[in-house]
């Protein structure tokens, strides 16, 4: 394959070696094995920090994910380079220690038909680890899938809704949407906890309206809270409306300093 990604944060955020890097994923998942079955899953929202502090939490979204799907889109934030609109990777696959997964071109041809706001590049690709963090869960729980990457550079409402009109039309039963996002960063716990609950409580209700209205407002805080968004307004699109928060956590958990914590959650939307 040319233009293939290679892996940005292998040996950081994750182990660089595809065998730790699997032990590390399936240790993940058996810790958080859930009993309850989410019938017809059509999205989850995943952290996407280092695994030490948000695998277990990531993984408990990965649990839900029961069948095989052809096809993953993951919805990512841009967190170091600004652009208008949103990227699709316009190379041949995404690399991990695990190997590499191939971009759907057709579904990605399909999502940028007559798009104002969508396009195929590298912007937001180059060293972004809110997409690639995803992946070793994914090559685990899955195996063999096509990718569609996106990377969000500018989380406004117009590109928002752009965007889930144009996966609504685009996705079947055999795509899964990821939304990659970590909640509020560097408050204090108590402090975190009032942010992040909001985001939980419209997660659980299935508002994304009020979502989208208490990031506008900054009533709440979270990187990747556009791509949740147009996540949910996707699948509020196609007649899902169930939502359940699986878990929510953060840094201080791990590392027993609450001082300053990064907030982490991870739940699914499904047609029940």
């Amino acid at each position: 394959m040319e233009s293939i990604r290679e892996p940005a944060v292998a040996g950081t955020f994750y182990p660089a070696s595809s065998i730790k890097l699997r032990e590390a994923v399936e240790q993940y998942l058996n810790e958080t094995a859930l009993d309850e079955d989410y019938k017809g899953l059509f999205g989850i929202v995943a952290p996407h920090a280092g695994y030490l502090y948000s695998g277990k939490t990531a993984a408990y979204a990965y649990n839900a994910i029961k069948k095989q799907y052809n096809t993953v889109i993951v919805l990512s934030p841009s967190h170091r380079e600004y652009f208008p609109g949103i990227s699709i990777y316009n190379g041949e696959g995404y690399k991990t220690p695990l190997g590499i997964i191939p971009v759907n071109k057709f579904l990605r041809e399909k999502l940028l038909f007559n798009s104002k706001n969508i396009f195929a590049g590298n912007d937001g690709h180059h060293s972004e680890h809110a997409v690639e963090v995803q992946l070793p869960f994914l090559q685990v729980v899955l195996q063999d899938f096509t990718l569609v990457p996106i990377v969000i550079g500018d989380q406004r409402r117009s590109f928002l809704d752009e965007l889930a009109y144009k996966l609504a039309d685009s996705v079947d039963d055999n795509t899964l949407i990821i939304a990659s996002s970590d909640l509020s960063h560097f408050f204090p716990r108590d402090a975190a906890n009032k942010l992040d609950e909001r985001i939980e409580k419209n997660i659980e209700n299935f508002d994304y309206e009020t979502l989208m209205h208490d990031l506008e407002t900054s009533q709440c805080e979270a990187c990747g809270g556009g791509a949740v968004v147009a996540m949910m307004k996707t699948a509020d699109i196609l007649d899902k409306h169930k939502s359940k928060v699986l878990k929510r956590a953060n840094s201080g958990d791990v590392t027993g300093d609450y001082s300053e914590v990064v907030g982490y959650l991870s739940a699914v939307i499904y047609e029940g």
